[in-house]
């Protein structure tokens, strides 16, 4: 049996959080700090890496110099490449750490030991396929090259329908009359929004996006439609085997979960956790390995 305790990390651009794990599975201490996405701020991902760290610390009565000698596992945003990792490992002062994208986590989180598909979709997106110890990932590629069906796919593909409208193109809808009056039906409004908003920030534009469609909005059911098939196409590449399951998780995953096939429906499963879980259980991998 295990003894002592372990640690997980999560971050991300929305934060940083730490739970420190017993062996029996109670968490004894969390700690919440700023945003940790390495590759956008190295020097502040780790300054809130600590911060948490040193709350969870207080929270659990324990020694901050204790938590430094249990085994953790960080699962951050922005974890792009081995180099990536072994360069936070090596700005944190921890005893025995390993580093990860919040993809590994958020997987290991969602199905622990079952095999199957998590589809992760909120501001980003992206389809994690586990069976065994092996796991795959499909998307992250982010707004620009990716993320499809993510909010911020839907809200900037919206405004560019609505670049259609304003153009006499394409009809419109209210969906498409609604956005345009959030820029004044001005132009030069819209433009200059798409030229310095960020992921986040077109997705604010989701849910009215989805609550559109429930009015069977032709333009939102279009959208929809299409980010729908992007997960089906996803969930059918992993070639799903008899068991395999399907967790929808983030902003819009349950949202999602009735544009899909039945098959797909019928192996939908809950979510165990989350990716903190999952850097909890990952950090506890360390010790099964030692």
């Amino acid at each position: 049996m295990k003894s002592g305790y372990a640690i997980g990390i999560d971050g991300g651009g929305s934060g940083c959080r730490v739970a420190v794990g017993a062996a029996n599975g109670k968490i004894v201490g969390t700690g919440t700090s700023g945003a940790a996405n390495f590759t956008s701020d190295p020097d502040g991902t780790t300054d809130h890496i600590l911060a948490a760290l040193r709350t969870a610390a207080d929270n659990s009565g324990m020694p901050f110099d204790a938590l430094l000698n249990m085994p953790t596992h960080l699962g951050l945003a922005g974890i792009m490449t081995d180099a990536d990792a072994q360069n936070l490992a090596s700005r944190l002062p921890f005893k025995s750490c390993r580093v990860s994208d919040d993809q590994v986590t958020s997987a290991i989180g969602a199905l622990g030991n079952r095999n199957g598909v998590l589809v992760a979709v909120g501001t980003g997106s992206f389809v994690a396929i586990k069976r065994g110890k092996t796991l795959r990932t499909v998307g992250g590629w982010g707004l620009q090259l990716g993320d499809q069906a993510s909010g911020a796919w839907l809200g900037r593909n919206a405004l560019q329908r609505c670049a259609l409208v304003a153009d006499g193109v394409a009809t419109t809808s209210p969906l498409i009359t609604e956005l345009l009056a959030r820029f004044d039906n001005n132009a030069g409004q819209m433009i200059t929004f798409a030229g310095i908003a960020t992921p986040a920030e077109y997705a604010k534009l989701a849910p009215l996006i989805f609550a559109a469609a429930e009015n069977d909005d032709s333009h939102a059911l279009s959208l929809i439609s299409e980010g729908a098939a992007y997960l089906a196409l996803c969930l059918d590449s992993a070639e799903p085997a008899e068991g395999d399951i399907v967790c929808m998780a983030g902003g819009l995953g349950a949202l999602y979960a009735p544009w899909l096939g039945a098959a797909h429906q019928a192996r939908m499963a809950e979510p165990l956790g989350t990716a903190l879980d999952g850097a909890v259980r990952l950090a506890w991998s360390i010790v099964d390995a030692d």
